[in-house]
């Protein structure tokens, strides 16, 4: 089985100016996912477009770990890029640019049955500032009653968590839908519902701009 999945994933999020999006779109998907799909360690990747929240655009890179990212040919990409990579900079001609890389942290161990998983129709994704002094209950509430009861839920696929080690805030929740209407059923939304997190960890936590996104799959084309 090949592998799709490792231990870390790269999120670029960005909102392009109207002007732009068919130039961004194009360079996206004829040049620059298949640049970093060539590089050693970048096992998957796909593209996403905002249903709700935002940035409008995602690209979420699947990588072997995070040192894909060290790697010589990978350096080489960042330091000489092509003219229309030039030209298109997202750190310049973005808005509201987020450059992620996040190290697995749930599950602890990579599902060897899950490695070959493609790139999911939807996601939704959650950039989280926790305080200190509720991360240890956090993280305990969300990896023993969250994420089993949202995993029960028709069309979750998986949820992955992590911490952001370059970039932020420091957490990120990746839930994998069949699709993008996952979180508009009944069943979610009674989840949400009975959710305690809050009460049991004191205190509250904190959202990006934008977080919780749902975003549906754009490369990858799906075809419903």
């Amino acid at each position: 089985m090949v592998a799709r999945k490792g231990s870390a994933v790269m999120m670029v999020f960005v909102d392009i100016d109207a002007e732009m999006d068919a130039d961004f779109n194009a360079w996206y998907d004829q040049e620059h996912i298949g640049d970093l799909l060539s590089m050693p360690g970048f096992l998957n990747a796909g593209r996403y477009q905002a249903l709700k929240g935002g940035p409008r655009y995602l690209a979420c890179y699947e990588l072997e770990s995070a040192e894909a990212l060290q790697t010589p040919e990978y350096l080489k990409f960042r330091n000489e890029p092509t003219e229309w990579t030039r030209k298109m900079s997202l750190s310049v001609n973005g808005r509201s640019y987020v450059r992620n890389i996040c190290t697995q942290i749930y599950p602890q161990e990579i599902d060897p049955n899950g490695t070959g998983r493609t790139m999911a129709p939807a996601l939704q994704v959650g950039r989280m500032d926790v305080p200190a002094d509720i991360e240890d209950k956090y993280n305990e509430y969300y990896d023993t009653v969250r994420t089993p009861a949202n995993l029960e839920v028709p069309g979750c696929i998986a949820v992955r968590r992590y911490h952001v080690v370059e970039g932020s805030p420091r957490y990120t929740t990746i839930y994998e839908f069949e699709h993008e209407k996952v979180p508009e059923t009944a069943v979610w939304n009674q989840r949400r519902g009975e959710d305690r997190m809050h009460e049991y960890i004191g205190g509250t936590y904190g959202h990006a701009p934008g977080s919780p996104g749902v975003y549906r799959r754009i490369l990858p084309a799906r075809s419903f």
